[in-house]
Formats: structure tokens, sequence, C-alpha cells
């Protein structure tokens, strides 16, 4: 069967959607990749402190992404393919996945928008945790391994500090804060203040990724049902 006027040219467009839809998908999976491996990232969330390792929440949201971008790219090409053949049945199951990712998407952001800052608390709260042992004049037995964690810190953020400028910081801010080079004077920006910034960055990209798609996914389930309608009122339907 062949459907034609209005319903031929929704053909089309379903077709097209879909096509951006699997492109979509594509892109977002070398996204979620990237911040898989994105050097920052990686430097501090394999860090380990008396036995504890880096809080990797962020990665919980990079390996949803992944397996978004994955099933985007299958759905996505089962579209074209069922939109192209006119098959009822292929539009229908695309029209069911469609509503399953596009419920996914609403609930997980709903859960990050809850949790958008927990990220960078929790790297923080490490950051203080070995901050604290490296900066005790005491001579804590973790003080080494945490001026170690602290100069990963330093080095990855370009930072140094709580941003407090207390005694006790002026103290030991010589041994702390790393220099680029013999001349430059010592770091001292925030590393909280970092933190912060370094992860909502990556958020706000993952929260426009996801915008992007659930525009695209909410004209597809449109067309898919008018296309559907179509065939069915085709002459040739049986």
């Amino acid at each position: 069967m062949a459907v034609a006027g209005c319903t031929k040219c929704i053909k089309y467009m379903l077709f097209f959607f879909n096509f951006v839809f699997w492109l979509a998908g594509g892109v977002i999976l070398g996204v979620a990749l990237w911040l898989r491996h994105d050097s920052q990232t990686s430097n501090l969330l394999i860090l380990q402190f008396e036995g504890q390792q880096a809080p990797g929440t962020f990665y919980i949201s990079v390996y949803i992404l992944i397996a978004v971008g994955a099933v985007m790219m299958l759905v996505g090409f089962l579209g074209c393919y069922g939109a192209i053949q006119e098959s009822q049945c292929l539009l229908g199951t695309f029209f069911f996945f469609l509503v399953i990712l596009f419920a996914c998407e609403v609930a997980a952001a709903i859960w990050g928008f809850m949790n958008r800052d927990t990220i960078s608390k929790e790297l923080i709260n490490f950051y203080d945790s070995a901050y604290i042992k490296a900066v005790d004049v005491s001579g804590s037995p973790s003080k080494d391994a945490a001026i170690k964690v602290l100069d990963v810190f330093h080095n990855t953020l370009d930072c140094c500090g709580k941003g407090d400028d207390t005694a006790l910081f002026r103290q030991v801010v010589g041994t702390l804060c790393p220099r680029k080079s013999q001349g430059d004077f010592l770091k001292s920006q925030s590393c909280h203040d970092k933190l912060i910034e370094l992860f909502s960055e990556k958020l706000h990209l993952i929260g426009l990724a996801a915008l992007v798609v659930a525009v695209i996914m909410i004209f597809e389930m449109i067309f898919t049902m008018v296309l559907c309608c179509g065939i069915r009122n085709s002459p040739g339907a049986y």
C-alpha cells in the first residue's frame, strides 16, 4: 500500500526526524564517551584517600547517557525503516519505544534537577577531608597521602584551598599551592568554586542535549500517530 497527499509528506517528515533522532543518538553517545574519558573529571574521580574512593555519582549519569545514546540510534533506525516501509507494526513498535524513552527522560530530568548539586558537594566534601589532614600541623600519619590528593585537585583545576584566607592557610600555602613556573605567584583560587563550575558546565551540557532530544521525540510521536492513521485509512489498506 502507498500513502498519498499530506500523509506522504508526513511520511518523509517522519523519516527526516528519525534520521535526525538517529544522528542525535550518535552525538549523545559521543558526548557521553567524552565525558567519561575527560581528563579533568577522570583525574579527580579515580582518586582514593584513606581507603575511600572519590564519589562517582557523576559517572552514573554518564553511563545512563551512553545507554540512551545507543538505544536512540537503534530506535531511530527502526523508525526510519518503518516510515519508508509504511509498516504499522514497525511504527507501532517505534512509538512504544519512544514513549518509554520519553518517560525515562522525564524521570531522569526530575531526578537530575533534584540532585543537581549533589555531585559537586560530594567532591567538595572529599576535597575538604583531604585538606583537613594536609594542613594538620600535628603531623597526621595520612598527611603525605592527603597532600598528594590535593596536588591532583590543584593541578587539574588550577586552584588552591577552600577560598578562605586564614592564618593556617597562609602558613601552609607554600607547600600546598603549586606554581606554574619559578617566578609565578601561588595559585589561590577556591577549589570549591572550581568544582562547582566544572560540574555545572557538564550538567548544563547534558541538560541541553536532553531538551533537544525531548523536542524531537514529541514531534516524532505526533508524526508517527498521523502516519499510522494515514496508512490505516489509505485505499490499499486491508
